[in-house]
């Protein structure tokens, strides 16, 4: 059985309480913008805003440097003291998606506005967490100002947890595409890595693709690295999770063994995925001046590592 690596994962990491009671409350905002306590993770154009220090932090201001007629998503409680004695257990966290106006007047160098894709793991376990929680609901906004049933507008509700049908009330909730992401191994333990079409040619990563409709997390392993890599793979064996809400993934993580009865013979399918090839950890170390390997806000990057028995340089 492999040890789960989730405890590990930069974006997997949590420090809040989500507080989903206090969603339900119909005057939630005007409660959250009298409490002294309230601080506020201002978003925008799909960053958050950080500190002005050299170590990446989330930025929290209080409400009313934001405008409160924004889209505003309740994150929830805070359940540690901040160690600079700025946030107390216990303090409310409110999300607000800003304009291009507001966004400048917060932070006119761009360098205060970043994308956890790139330094999550850089951020404290309550950071992380909440930048994760709230690109997620909000990239979920952006894409949901309409009802797939209706064509209807719609709006926010329930502290920024639902879009309501403003002509049926019918309520539409957030939803994550779950996403397979698979570390192949075959019988000498060589793991295969594949170069996207996407990508710089020298970029190399894990085989991932989209669970579809009525199948399992497992058939999707199967049958996502044999459309990508002409590989049969067997025994998917679960390691981990991670957020991913670039825009709106949660990433499954497995590793999985090739086939003895086939044969190890690469086919990248074109479209996709230009380039495979097979690594032992010899040749895996000795082409890192070559090649690019996922970010270590991935989930990729820790299959990898784990695979290969720890930290990669690269």
């Amino acid at each position: 059985m492999l040890r789960s690596l989730t405890g590990r994962l930069p974006l997997s990491r949590y420090r809040i309480d989500r507080d989903n009671a206090t969603r339900e409350r119909p005057h939630v905002f005007d409660e959250l913008w009298a409490d002294a306590r309230t601080r506020v993770l201002a978003l925008w154009r799909g960053e958050v805003l950080l500190t002005p220090t050299q170590e990446p932090a989330l930025e929290f201001l209080t409400p009313d440097r934001v405008p409160s007629d924004a889209l505003r998503i309740y994150l929830g409680r805070t359940v540690d003291d901040d160690p600079d004695g700025g946030i107390p257990a216990g303090s409310p966290i409110v999300a607000v998606v800003v304009d291009d106006a507001t966004g400048q007047t917060l932070a006119s160098d761009m360098v205060r506005w970043g994308n956890p894709r790139t330094f999550g793991h850089q951020l404290c376990d309550r950071d992380a967490g909440l930048a994760i929680e709230a690109l997620g609901i909000a990239n979920w906004h952006a894409s949901h100002q309409f009802s797939p049933r209706t064509g209807n507008a719609t709006e926010p509700g329930r502290a920024g947890w639902v879009r309501v049908d403003v002509e049926t009330g019918r309520e539409i909730f957030p939803r994550t595409d779950a996403a397979i992401i698979v570390g192949v191994t075959d019988e000498r333990d060589r793991l295969v890595l594949g170069s996207n079409a996407q990508w710089e040619s020298n970029r190399f990563s894990l085989l991932a693709g989209f669970v579809e409709p009525g199948e399992s997390l497992e058939a999707a392993v199967v049958r996502e690295v044999f459309e990508e890599s002409g590989l049969r793979v067997v025994d998917p064996q679960y390691v981990g999770s991670q957020p991913w809400p670039f825009p709106a993934s949660l990433m499954l993580g497995f590793r999985a063994s090739l086939d003895p009865a086939q044969a190890a013979t690469l086919r990248p399918d074109g479209t996709e995925i230009l380039d495979l090839r097979w690594f032992s950890r010899d040749e895996l170390a000795a082409s890192l001046p070559d090649i690019v390997l996922p970010s270590r806000t991935s989930i990729a990057r820790a299959i990898i590592e784990d695979w290969f028995g720890g930290p990669l340089d690269a």
